[in-house]
């Protein structure tokens, strides 16, 4: 036998560990078997009793093998509150198989009562009941089609207690679910041994039945599985049985691999359908993962189609062997696809024509249907040669993806299917049609630059490019593609390592949030006013955004940089000579002087001529004190008033001032353009560039209210322009 492998732990052996073995009275002989789901489509007429008959040939292997025990992980029923058809079914093939005078070579060293029925005698592992006699024993955990329903140890059951007091199975890896969230906080998941011998090899069985998997995530994340080894846990053979999500669903929807104790010898891992029964390395630990699979197709998908196998599982020692048995009782099952816009290229499939796609796509479908009755005959003919009977054939499962992008009409596929009633098990959904996902489609989404990754190199090995893995690597190439409007890069690529590395759902939401309120206070913190009228000098409020956003990234790689332990009076002192610094290049200062209150903008975009500003004003008559009294020396937006009709044409007044145009403090507008971008909005769309509507210099606005509100505004203005003309020309006539 061969020693630890390369990982630590110990191998499978290749030599023969059953009859030829020198030691046969020390090896544990097990049938390995997960995801029977008994019961699935028992209303079928086809494919209703495919789960039983397979759980049949399961027990008829484990006699014909002479295994000690079956082992199951998870899911024995496909409904957890199965028929009684189903159970009646059940029941009767345990008592007929495992129910025998076939003396028990297995010991029990753990505690027979652990895990017994509250409230009686009879021990929980019906091999030691003396009133039973049990010649194979069926140990199960279970999964999430049969977990138990209810809270606490009276009402959390299900149909595998129904079997274990009855004294068919061993139902182990339960344990009483919290009643109360307080309670759940405080307790974790005790997992104990069953402990069995046999000659010298020692074996420990731990079990986990099904829980959710974002408690079973963080019930391993915050280490609270508790399990109980032996004192000599070293010199036994330890399996866990579980039955989670292997492959991840989203975040913490699955169980990492490499999560559980360095003392697990081998992983039984119940729930995934993928038949990968083969034990396979897990990085950096010393265990191996057994994926047995699913007995029956619960589904018509790629995982179901792999050839279903059970193990023989022998264990001497700390050494063991997985022997894959093919199940013959399985009804074949192949899949394919197709695009009818590639067959149209390569044979000239006309699309238009669906007479002729149907006649392609039953030629297809009768091309499957051979190809499995092949693979049928064949599993047959190696049977024979073993020295088992031939079967006869079953009906098929046959399903063919077809894409049909281009395509503009196509035949109902139930109709298609009722052509091959008879000669396949699955008429009604023989084909399932899709379409490729076109890029801009309906929905304005927006397609992500793709990056050069330097792990696409052509050049490296499979090996090589899963070494240069590296979270952070990818998110800064990936990032290095897009154009970040608000967020910064460095901050964005560290919250997204959180989220894959640390599991923390929030990660990326909360830095969202963090950065848009740090840039809405740096952006508040320009203490200056916009004018309604000046679009050319609002427009810079986007400037002041980007350059608030690269002055937040460079703090941010500053603390990262410092060390995140500095105190927050120094961050702070820090911050606001940054936005000092800042300021003074940024700044659009407001003149308050003499000369009215235009912006100064930044020299690399200077301001329009005014119009009103470059023509002087035709020198006026001298007006009566009155009327120079009334009107302001000095004024912005002058313009002249419309002469009355008890004027004379010669006779000029001076101008009588618009109001005062309305200031509006820029932070504020700022803020309005930041809840745009957090509202997923373009400005645009919300400040349309208006006309002015008198006379004088015309410039456009940037404006959050109602146009309405702007035209009754100025209406307003001028009736009461012309109330004040009215005025003077009265007091010049008295």
């Amino acid at each position: 036998m061969s020693s630890d492998d390369e990982a630590g732990g110990p191998a499978p052996t290749q030599g023969q560990m059953g009859d030829g073995n020198a030691f046969p009275e020390d090896t544990f002989r097990i049938m390995l078997a997960t995801d029977n789901h008994i019961g699935y489509n028992e209303r079928d007429p086809i494919r209703g009793q495919d789960s039983i008959n397979t759980f049949r040939e399961i027990l008829q292997l484990a006699v014909k093998y002479e295994v000690d025990f079956v082992l199951l992980a998870g899911d024995l029923f496909h409904e957890n509150r199965p028929s009684r058809d189903t159970l009646y079914q059940v029941m009767a093939l345990l008592r007929e198989y495992c129910l025998n005078d076939r003396p028990i070579q297995i010991e029990l060293l753990s505690d027979p009562d652990e895990g017994r029925a509250a409230g009686y005698s009879f021990p929980a592992v019906n091999y030691e009941d003396p009133n039973l006699n049990v010649g194979m024993p069926v140990f199960s955990i279970h999964g999430n089609h049969d977990d138990p329903q209810g809270a606490g140890p009276q009402g959390a059951l299900c149909a595998l207690d129904m079997l274990s007091v009855s004294g068919l199975i061993n139902y182990m890896g339960k344990f009483d679910l919290p009643v109360n969230g307080a309670e759940a906080l405080n307790s974790g998941i005790a997992v104990k041994p069953v402990l069995l011998r046999k000659g010298d090899s020692r074996l420990a069985l731990y079990g986990i039945g099904n829980v959710k998997d974002q408690r079973m995530h963080f019930e391993l994340r915050s280490n609270r599985v508790r399990m109980f080894m032996p004192k000599d846990k070293d010199d036994w053979f330890n399996v866990l049985l579980l039955h989670q999500n292997r492959v991840p669903h989203g975040p913490q929807q699955s169980v990492p691999e490499g999560m559980f104790d360095d003392s697990i010898d081998l992983v039984v891992w119940g729930h995934e359908h993928d038949c990968r029964i083969e034990p396979e390395i897990v990085a950096g630990k010393k265990y191996r993962i057994t994926q047995p699979g699913s007995s029956v197709a619960t589904s018509l998908g790629d995982g179901e189609s792999i050839e279903k196998h059970v193990g023989l599982l022998e264990i001497h020692g700390k050494e063991y062997k997985m022997t894959a048995i093919p199940l013959r009782t399985v009804r074949p099952f192949v899949l394919d696809e197709c695009s009818l816009e590639e067959v149209a290229e390569e044979e000239g499939l006309d699309l238009t024509d669906r007479m002729e796609i149907t006649k392609f796509l039953k030629k297809r479908v009768n091309e499957l249907i051979d190809k499995a009755n092949a693979l049928w005959d064949e599993r047959n003919v190696q049977a024979v040669e073993a020295g088992d009977v031939e079967l006869p054939r079953m009906l098929p499962l046959i399903r063919l993806k077809v894409d049909t992008t281009g395509v503009s009409e196509m035949s109902n596929p139930v109709r298609f299917g009722q052509e091959f009633q008879g000669r396949i098990a699955n008429p009604r959904d023989v084909l399932v049609f899709h379409r490729a996902k076109r890029s801009g489609a309906r929905g304005g989404k927006v397609v992500m630059e793709q990056p050069e990754l330097s792990i696409d190199d052509p050049s490296l090995s499979i090996a090589e490019k899963l070494s240069r893995v590296r979270v952070q690597t990818l998110v800064q190439e990936y990032l290095a593609a897009q154009e970040l409007q608000l967020l910064g890069e460095a901050g964005m690529s560290d919250a997204i390592e959180a989220f894959v590395d640390k599991d923390d759902i929030h990660s990326i939401q909360n830095h969202v949030a963090v950065s848009l309120k740090s840039l809405m206070k740096g952006v508040s913190a320009e203490e200056t006013f916009v004018e309604e009228d000046d679009l050319d000098e609002a427009v810079q409020c986007f400037v002041i955004v980007e350059k608030v956003r690269e002055r937040h990234e460079q703090e941010y790689l500053d603390r990262q940089r410092d060390g995140r332990g500095a105190a927050k009076a120094k961050g702070k002192a820090r911050a606001e000579e940054s936005d000092r610094e800042s300021v003074d290049s940024m700044m659009m200062d407001v003149d308050i002087g003499a000369g009215g209150s235009d912006f100064e903008v930044l020299e690399s975009d200077p301001p329009p001529k005014k119009k009103a500003a470059a023509k002087k004003a035709a020198p006026a008559k001298k007006a009566p004190a009155k009327a120079a009294a009334k009107a302001p020396a000095k004024g912005r937006g002058k313009k002249a008033a419309p002469p009355s009709d008890d004027e004379d044409d010669d006779d000029e007044i001076e101008e009588v001032p618009k109001p005062a145009a309305k200031r509006t403090n820029r932070a504020a507008t700022l803020r309005q353009v930041l809840k745009y971008f957090e509202a997923g909005q373009t400005a645009a769309k919300k400040a349309p560039v208006k006309k002015a509507t008198a006379g004088g210099s015309k410039q456009a606005t940037l404006s959050f209210a109602p146009t309405g509100s702007r035209t009754t505004s100025t209406r307003v203005a001028a009736t009461r322009a012309k109330k004040k003309t009215a005025e003077v020309i009265d007091s010049d006539s008295v």
